[in-house]
């Protein structure tokens, strides 16, 4: 039986970005933090962290891939060995991949895989952690995207993965309601992470990866929106502001379904939801600097 009194909660994609900002901001909280990476030196530095900053919780990592199902039942063991019959409170879904590319020109394995983490893997480490989510009436937070609202060009694939995950967590929070277990979407708009800095290089690997005919079609037109999103996100908030939903998600009495947090997440979401889709595209090509209906016609 357990003898810690935190409330405990595991946040996956704790290596970096908002996920490591996610476990730091609930350590300070007081909670008790499993964050979930997938290289010990991550989960090692994150723990240092944590503790320099003096939390009044506390961290412990956990080597988690989402899509790895033995390391999936490993944390689930190790969470249950020390909650005991306390369970679980909160469980973060987070870790995900970008993925950037003309929807014309991405690999099917690529996309596959973008799929696979994004989506499947969140539904395996929700369903193997739910029996402790259960014991707890704890809640689940998923890491999405306002990109799901107003997706901009050859933002295609990574908005598909995320509005799958949308669509899984509308049905989740009506399916464990009976249980009293909360889940909550948190919709990010700019947000400067790690993963902004590589979005040209990853860019350049997917002109790279293209014949000389694919990248006549796209090359032009995907660089300067790879500038553009790039620029939005550089001048974005910090995940900070990500981990501060995620704990209000996690601590109020009666949370929102649905977040919207980061800079220009409220005017996106206003914009999907007041503009006809014309006016929407319109908007996104002059955003994202890109040619006007018919250009490309010969």
């Amino acid at each position: 039986m357990s003898t810690c009194v935190r409330p405990h909660v595991v946040v996956t994609g704790a290596s970096s970005g908002i996920g490591r900002a996610t476990a730091i901001v609930l350590a300070n909280a007081g909670q008790h933090v499993y964050a979930g990476v997938r290289k010990p030196a991550d989960g090692a530095a994150l723990e240092l962290a944590a503790t320099q900053a003096g939390t009044s919780g506390e961290v412990t990592s956990l080597t988690l891939d989402v899509v790895v199902p033995d390391q999936i039942a490993a944390a689930v063991s190790s969470v249950a060995d020390h909650t005991g019959s306390a369970g679980l409170s909160c469980l973060v879904n987070n870790a995900g991949i970008g993925g950037f590319a003309p929807l014309e020109l991405i690999g099917i394995d690529t996309f596959r895989r973008l799929l696979e983490v994004n989506v499947t893997g969140q539904l395996a480490v929700t369903q193997a952690f739910l029996p402790l989510l259960r014991q707890a009436r704890g809640r689940i937070v998923m890491i999405g995207s306002i990109g799901t609202r107003f997706t901009p060009p050859f933002v295609g694939p990574l908005a598909a993965s995320k509005s799958a995950l949308s669509a899984m967590t509308e049905a989740l929070r009506q399916e464990l309601a009976p249980w009293n277990i909360r889940v909550t979407l948190i919709e990010p708009g700019s947000i400067k992470t790690e993963a902004v800095e590589k979005l040209d290089d990853d860019a350049q690997r997917v002109m790279k990866d293209a014949t000389p005919a694919e990248r006549d079609l796209y090359q032009d037109a995907f660089g300067r929106m790879t500038v553009a999103f790039g620029a939005l996100h550089e001048r974005g908030s910090s995940p900070d502001v990500v981990a501060r939903a995620v704990l209000q998600a996690l601590t109020h009495a009666r949370p929102r379904p649905r977040y919207l947090s980061g800079k220009n997440s409220h005017r996106m979401a206003a914009m999907a939801a007041i503009l006809p889709v014309a006016a929407q595209d319109a908007l996104r090509r002059r955003l994202m600097h890109q040619p006007a209906p018919g250009s490309r016609i010969s």
